[in-house]
C-alpha cells in the first residue's frame, strides 16, 4: 500500500483516507473513488486527495476485518458485516461469551495494524448484544498479515478464539425460610430479586416456598421442590448461615443432599453456600441477593446454566476481579418498596386448574388427596407441579372436605373456586374451575388432584407443544395410550361447560379427535392415578 497526497489526476481506484464535505454530499473515508467522483471533486475545487493505493495482496480496511472477525467467531458467534474498517462480532442468543486470551493476545502482537477487542471472558450477555470487535487501523494491510491472523484463529481449531456458552433453562424454586414478626419486605425483595435474575438468563422461577427456619421445614420444603421437578433450588433464609451445621445446611442434609462449599471469595456475596441434593443444585443465598446489584450469586448462576462446572475449585478461583463495584441501574432506589411479585407471562398464557372436589370413596376413610406420597400430600405434589410450571396461574377446585384441602395448601399461591355440586361427578367440578380462569388466558391444563407422579417438566412439555395460533388440544400419549393432564384451547371452553357426570371432558376427546396434538412421554406418570389404598402403597417409593 502506498499512502499519500495524490493529484487529482491520479486518483480513480484510490481509496480516500478522510471524508470530503462537497456542496451537495459527503464523500466517506475509505471510498474507492471513481471516474464520477473525480469529476465531483474537481468541481468543488479539491486537485488533490490524501488516500491510499493498493497493491494487488492487499486487503482494504474492510475485507481484512471481516476476514478476521470470521475467523475468530465460533457456535452462537457471528460477524455483522465490516464498516470503516471494523467488523462487530455478536451473540446469537443469551449466554457467556468464552474467550480464548491466548488466541486474542497473539493477534494483537503480530501487528498495530489489527486489533481486536473483547468483552471479559465469562460475560453474560443477551442475544444481538457486541462481544468483540476487529477493527483496522490502516485503510489497508497485506494479504500476508491477515492470513498470519487466520493463522493464530486456527491455532486451536476453527472458532475456538471466541465461543457462545447459552444459557440452559431450568425450573427453579425458592424456599424462604422466616421468624415470627421478619417484615413482608424481606420475602417480597427475596422473590422479587430471584425471579428477575433467573428470567434474565432465561430460567423460571415457577415454585415459591414459605416456612418456618427450622431444620425440618426445610427438609419438608425441599422434597416438595424435588417432587414438583424443580432442577434448580435457591433458598432465602431468614439469617444466612454461619457454619454448614446451621439450620438451613443442615435441613439440606436432612433431605439426603450434600454441602459443597461454604463461602466464596467475591464481595458482595461473601455468604453464599453451594450444595447438591442428587443432581440438582441447591444453593443458599447471601443476604446481598435481595439487593438488585451484581453479586457473587450472578456469577455462580450464570456459570452453572451456562453448563460450566461449579464446585470448590471454581468458587475459589473467582477471588481475582471478585471485588464487584456495580452501581445501580438509573432509577433504582434500594429502599424502594417492592410491588408483589406475580407470575410472568412467557407467550403462552395457559392456566392450570387442578381438580381436587371428589370424595375418594375407593380409597376408603378420609380424604385420599391429603395422604402423603414421598413425604408429601398427593394433592400438594400437583399443585406444586402445576406452580414450578410455566402456567400463568393455578385454581384449585375445591368440595369434599374443602377446609382441610385448602389447609393442606396453604402458603402456596393459588386460587380456590368451591364446588357445591361436587357430588354429581367430575363434570361440575371442571365447569366451576372454568369459570373461576382469569378471562385472558389461551388455554387450560386440567390436573388431577390424585396423579402425584406428574411434575412441572411434564406439564412444560405439554405447554411448549401448544400453539396460541393454531390452538389444538393437546394430550400426553405413551404406547399408543392417552394420558393426563390435557391442555384444552379456549375456543372448547364452552363447549366443556355442557359437560356432564363423572368423565370429565371425555366424550369431547372422541368428537374433536382430529383437533388433537399428540406428545410422546417415555415415563407412566401420565397413567399413574391413586384410586385405592394399594395403589397409593405402590407410590410409597415416590
Amino acid at each position: 500500500m502506498i499512502f499519500g497526497k495524490f493529484p487529482l489526476a491520479e486518483c480513480e481506484g484510490l481509496l480516500l483516507a478522510h471524508s470530503l464535505r462537497l456542496p451537495d454530499r459527503i464523500m466517506k473515508k475509505g471510498r474507492r473513488l471513481t471516474a464520477a467522483d473525480l469529476q465531483a471533486l474537481g468541481a468543488a475545487g479539491i486537485m488533490q486527495v490524501n488516500g491510499a493505493r493498493l497493491d494487488a495482496d492487499d486487503f482494504d480496511e474492510n475485507a481484512a476485518a471481516g476476514a478476521v472477525a470470521v475467523a475468530l467467531g465460533g457456535p452462537g458467534i457471528a460477524a455483522r458485516a465490516p464498516h470503516a474498517g471494523r467488523c462487530n462480532i455478536f451473540a446469537a442468543e443469551r449466554g457467556l461469551v468464552a474467550v480464548d486470551a491466548d488466541i486474542i493476545n497473539r493477534i494483537n502482537r503480530l501487528d498495530e495494524s489489527v486489533t481486536v477487542a473483547t468483552l471479559p471472558p465469562l460475560s453474560a450477555v443477551r442475544g444481538g448484544a457486541v462481544v468483540a470487535t476487529v477493527k483496522i487501523i490502516p485503510l489497508a494491510v497485506s494479504r500476508a498479515l491477515v492470513e498470519a491472523c487466520l493463522g493464530e484463529a486456527g491455532q486451536a481449531g476453527q472458532g475456538a478464539a471466541l465461543r457462545l456458552l447459552p444459557f440452559q433453562p431450568q425450573r427453579a424454586a425458592l424456599i424462604v425460610t422466616e421468624q415470627p414478626n421478619d417484615p413482608q419486605r424481606n420475602y417480597t425483595a427475596a422473590v422479587t430479586s430471584s425471579r428477575r435474575r433467573l428470567e434474565d438468563l432465561g430460567s423460571h422461577l415457577g415454585l415459591v416456598q414459605r416456612c418456618a427456619h427450622r431444620r425440618a421445614a426445610v427438609t419438608a420444603a425441599l422434597q416438595e421442590a424435588l417432587a414438583a421437578g424443580c432442577s434448580l433450588i435457591l433458598i432465602s433464609g431468614t439469617t444466612v448461615p454461619k457454619d454448614r451445621a446451621d439450620t438451613v445446611p443442615a435441613g439440606i442434609v436432612a433431605a439426603g443432599g450434600e454441602i459443597i462449599h461454604f463461602g466464596m471469595p467475591v464481595e458482595p456475596g461473601n455468604m453464599l453456600l453451594l450444595a447438591c441434593i442428587g443432581a440438582v443444585p441447591v444453593i443458599i443465598l447471601p443476604g446481598c441477593a435481595r439487593s438488585r446489584r451484581s453479586n457473587g450469586l450472578d456469577w455462580v448462576l450464570q456459570r452453572m446454566l451456562a453448563g460450566l462446572p461449579m464446585a470448590t475449585g471454581e468458587i475459589m478461583a473467582m477471588g481475582v476481579g471478585g471485588l464487584i463495584r456495580s452501581p445501580l441501574e438509573a432509577g433504582d432506589d434500594e429502599n424502594a418498596s417492592e410491588p408483589e411479585p406475580v407470575r410472568a407471562p412467557v407467550g403462552r398464557r395457559v392456566a392450570a386448574l387442578v381438580l381436587a372436589a371428589g370424595s375418594g370413596r375407593r380409597m376408603g376413610g378420609g380424604n385420599k388427596l391429603l395422604q402423603p406420597v414421598g413425604g408429601v400430600p398427593m394433592l400438594r405434589r400437583v399443585a406444586n407441579a402445576a406452580l414450578a410450571s410455566r402456567c400463568t396461574s393455578v385454581v384449585v377446585v375445591t368440595g369434599f372436605a374443602a377446609e382441610e384441602v385448602q389447609s393442606c395448601l396453604a402458603g402456596l399461591e393459588v386460587h380456590f373456586a368451591h364446588n357445591a355440586e361436587h357430588l354429581t361427578g367430575m363434570a361440575s367440578s371442571l365447569r366451576c374451575g372454568l369459570a373461576a380462569l382469569a378471562p385472558d388466558v389461551d388455554a387450560v391444563v386440567v390436573l388431577l388432584g390424585d396423579m402425584p407422579c406428574i411434575h412441572g417438566g411434564h406439564i412444560d412439555r405439554l405447554i411448549a407443544a401448544f400453539d396460541p395460533q393454531r390452538p389444538k388440544i393437546v394430550v400426553p400419549m405413551k404406547d399408543g395410550r392417552r394420558g393426563n393432564p390435557i391442555i384444552w384451547p379456549r375456543s372448547f371452553f364452552a363447549e366443556m361447560q355442557t359437560v356432564e357426570g363423572d368423565v370429565g371432558a371425555r366424550d369431547l376427546l372422541r368428537r374433536h379427535a382430529d383437533q388433537i396434538e399428540a406428545v410422546a412421554f417415555d415415563d407412566d406418570a401420565i397413567f399413574a392415578d391413586v384410586d385405592t389404598s394399594a395403589a397409593l402403597a405402590g407410590l410409597a417409593g415416590q
